[in-house]
């Protein structure tokens, strides 16, 4: 009998061998299949999402105001602003030539313009002769109304015997009357701050300490702001270029400014939180994993599980999403403390079993536990996927990826790694827990259990009355200071206030477009003069009139100028000018042409700095085809608006038909305050669902018993930024969300323990506090992340974490209940 038992007994053992070798073999492939994607996409361009624009979600009602956004942002996105300046005006000019040509040289840069290439400026001018006739100044339109032949003579002479203008001037047998030279001098072109000196673009300006020179130089990029590639190339050429500077000039300062200084800046600093909160984490959870189970072993297992989390949810995120996120690489870092947690349940139950472990056996007996906390884990992330935030759903998508694949690997990996024995085991440590454990017990457990939860609320109830919010992005989205410092020394220098509000100008045709943009240039311009004045504007009908004016203007000369050509024949005759030149005039203008169009004007070289004010033809919007007709649309960038003047836009866009005025800032906090309140919502539901999957495993004292710690956690993280006076934001909430899922952990894990005839307590509570040291390690580490948005993340984790975990003996039955 004794051979076949040997028999049986060596060919299940053969078995387990060759079953525990294909397991090993499977997690092997994911992950070399799992990290050989991952370096493949790293090896390309990089898949690293460092535009902060990405973070916020499609906000506008209308899409088409939404595209408007993303235009501006692409049409600045590309260019690269240098500024610099001495007290020496010579050496301004000399350093920003030399600057220019380093730049150049360099080939970091698509083009570098420093000194101006020649231009004419008759070009403009020659745009727009052919359509002179219907090209009126406001004040001329004004005057002609009134206009008689005295008039037209007066104004004849002062365009005779006026100075020659600079600028956008007209050749006087074209325009005799100056009125097309004046229509070009409201062209919207350049900035008063900005003057062309000796081929530079050069502003002065006085201060306290005397007079200084600025010389502008613009830089376009030869690929994406946002790639790493290119932000490394001219990182390393303007260090170069700038240190070259200073040894020729050193009393010269270089200010710069653009997109890809600001996503290079982020990229940089989310690289090293990621070392920082990595490594951090890694090591104290090394040190506190060594500390109690003293095996090197047990820890190489339990990172191996982590890293198999780690690199499966970084492959499953590229390829779902295609880009990485800053905030997701941040908290990817974070995730090791929550990962691990269900290695350090497997390992204790291991240390716990001593001589008599079986490894199959240890899965199926931390299973109930790691699948209820898994549920609940999930459940606080599944959350985030509902909130239009990409970052968020990326980091939904990672966390939930990463955590049930260390759940997976615990329960079928561990075991085909972990066969033999422990050699020892802490029991020391696991007999002071207990002890610990059951002093704490006797304190909040039982009867006490309702009593502290009284006392506690007692506590909160005057910190939540002092609650306050604040959904401001700009608190959530922090800029580099050094770079915004540098960028408000540029906008001073130029005199541009690049607003992010604009309004959107729609309509069904081209001229309708721009005969709204006119409407809403005439509101603009009666601002001014008044509080709510925005100072100027950029408009595509500044460019490009509306057919429609066009016509009033070519009308009105009809009717004031040209309605008795002898008598205007006579008066050009008069004034000196020959039959050939004044029939060739009168001429022109009894030939009608066709009003100039948006086309005609955008197929001008010159146009393309401007050409982001035209939107061109935009789809209609499928899911109201009413609200967003298929047809045209426009913007028009007012300047200088304020929170003074804001909402007096804001009225006169609601007045006027087909246009809507974009914040595109304001747009965002306002969702995030509806998104918050929504969250408090979802939260509730949370909870509920939460005690519900406990009291089915528990039944319904126990469900809300188990329930009970993560609730007051929730409760007391609430009035801790209460009584701190610290403003809550949508970030606060979601954290509390996590604080959920990942709180409720550690109440079901004690009572799941508990629930285990064999099972060592002691054991057990050393792996709650085990875990919630590592959760509270990385989840912590994100409150010093210079993101604001994870800042509020971390502090709001690590303070409903700590509470959940020291309540969680709440949750245990008591002593009749668990003997029972």
């Amino acid at each position: 009998m004794a051979v076949p038992q040997q028999r049986a007994a060596k060919q299940a053992a053969k078995q387990a061998a060759k079953r525990a070798w294909g397991v090993r073999a499977a997690w092997l492939a994911l992950a070399l299949l799992a990290a050989l994607y991952c370096g493949w996409r790293f090896a390309a361009a990089s898949p690293l999402e460092t535009n902060l624009l990405a973070l916020l979600p499609a906000t506008e009602a209308d899409p088409v105001a939404e595209k408007a956004v993303d235009t501006l942002a692409g049409a600045l996105g590309d260019r690269t602003v240098l500024l610099v300046t001495s007290r020496d005006d010579a050496h301004a000019k000399a350093a920003a030539k030399q600057l220019g040509a380093s730049l150049q040289k360099s080939g970091a840069f698509a083009s570098v313009t420093a000194e101006l290439p020649p231009f004419d400026l008759s070009q403009i001018a020659a745009l727009y002769l052919p359509y002179r006739f219907g090209l009126l100044a406001p004040a001329d339109r004004s005057a002609l109304a009134s206009a008689s032949a005295t008039t037209l003579h007066d104004l004849l002479a002062r365009r005779i015997y006026s100075p020659l203008q600079g600028g956008l001037s007209t050749q006087l047998a074209d325009d005799p009357f100056g009125w097309l030279e004046r229509w070009l001098g409201n062209l919207p072109l350049a900035t008063s701050n900005l003057e062309v000196e000796d081929s530079l673009l050069v502003s002065h300006r006085h201060d306290a300490q005397g007079d200084t020179t600025s010389v502008l130089i613009v830089a376009t990029l030869p690929g994406s702001a946002y790639e790493t590639k290119t932000q490394q190339a001219v990182r390393a050429a303007l260090a170069d270029a700038q240190s070259s500077l200073r040894q020729t000039f050193p009393d010269v300062s270089l200010a710069r400014t653009g997109a890809v200084f600001y996503a290079e800046a982020a990229r940089s600093a989310s690289e090293r939180e990621v070392h920082i909160i990595g490594i951090a984490s890694l090591c104290g959870i090394a040190l506190l994993m060594t500390w109690v189970f003293r095996s090197p072993r047990l820890l190489l297992l339990g990172f191996v599980s982590t890293a198999l989390g780690i690199v499966c949810a970084l492959a499953a995120t590229l390829l779902v999403f295609g880009k990485l996120h800053l905030l997701t690489l941040v908290f990817g870092a974070s995730l090791i403390g929550e990962a691990v947690d269900y290695s350090i349940q497997y390992f204790v139950v291991y240390l716990g079993a001593g001589r008599d472990w079986e490894a199959r056996r240890g899965a199926r007996t931390v299973r109930p536990a790691l699948s209820v906390a898994l549920a609940t884990s999930l459940l606080g992330y599944a959350i985030l996927i509902w909130v239009p935030f990409p970052a968020l759903k990326q980091i939904a998508c990672f966390a939930m990826v990463g955590i049930t694949t260390a759940f997976a690997s615990v329960l079928s990996l561990l075991p085909a790694l972990l066969t033999r024995a422990p050699k020892r085991s802490p029991q020391r440590v696991f007999a002071g827990a207990a002890r610990l454990l059951a002093r704490w017990q006797q304190a909040l457990g039982g009867k006490r259990a309702w009593l502290v939860a009284a006392l506690l609320l007692i506590a909160a109830v005057p910190g939540w009355l002092r609650l306050t919010s604040d959904d401001d992005v700009h608190l959530l989205i922090q800029r580099d200071a050094s770079l915004v410092a540098q960028e408000d020394t540029v906008r001073a220098a130029v005199g541009v206030d690049n607003s992010a509000q604009f309004f959107v100008v729609r309509g069904a045709t081209q001229e309708a477009v721009l005969q709204r943009a006119e409407a809403l240039g005439a509101k603009l311009d009666a601002l001014n003069g008044t509080a709510d004045s925005v100072g100027g504007y950029q408009s595509v009908a500044q460019f490009v009139p509306s057919a429609q004016r066009q016509h009033d203007d070519r009308a009105l000369l009809a009717q004031h100028a040209f309605h008795d050509p002898a008598a205007l024949r006579a008066t050009l005759l008069q004034a000196g000018f020959k039959d050939e030149v004044a029939d060739a005039w009168l001429a022109a203008f009894a030939k009608p042409a066709a009003p100039l169009t948006v086309e005609r004007w955008l197929a001008a070289p010159w146009s393309q700095p401007y050409r982001h004010l035209w939107l061109g033809a935009v789809g209609s919007d499928r899911a109201n085809p009413a609200h967003a007709p298929a047809g045209y649309a426009a913007v028009v960038i007012p300047q200088g608006v304020t929170p003074r003047n804001e909402p007096a836009l804001i009225a006169l866009a609601h007045g006027l038909p087909g246009i809507v005025f974009v914040d595109k800032a304001a747009s965002v906090s306002k969702l995030f305050g509806a998104y918050r309140v929504d969250t408090g919502w979802w939260l509730g539901g949370a909870l509920a669902l939460v005690c519900a999957l406990l009291m089915l495993r528990y039944g319904a004292r126990g469900g809300i018993a188990t329930t009970l710690p993560v609730l007051l956690a929730l409760g007391v993280a609430l009035a801790v930024f209460g009584y701190a006076g610290v403003p809550l934001n949508l970030f606060n909430w979601l954290a509390l969300m996590l604080v959920l899922g990942v709180g409720a952990n550690y109440a079901v894990f004690l009572r799941e323990g508990c629930s285990r005839a064999d099972a060592n307590l002691g054991a057990v509570w050393t792996g709650v506090l085990l875990s919630a040291a590592t959760a509270l390690l990385s989840f912590g580490m994100l409150g010093i992340s210079a993101m604001p948005a994870l800042r509020s993340f971390g502090t709001t984790l690590a303070l409903g974490i700590a509470v959940a975990v020291l309540l969680a003996p709440i949750g245990m039955p008591s002593e009749s209940r668990r003997a029972a």
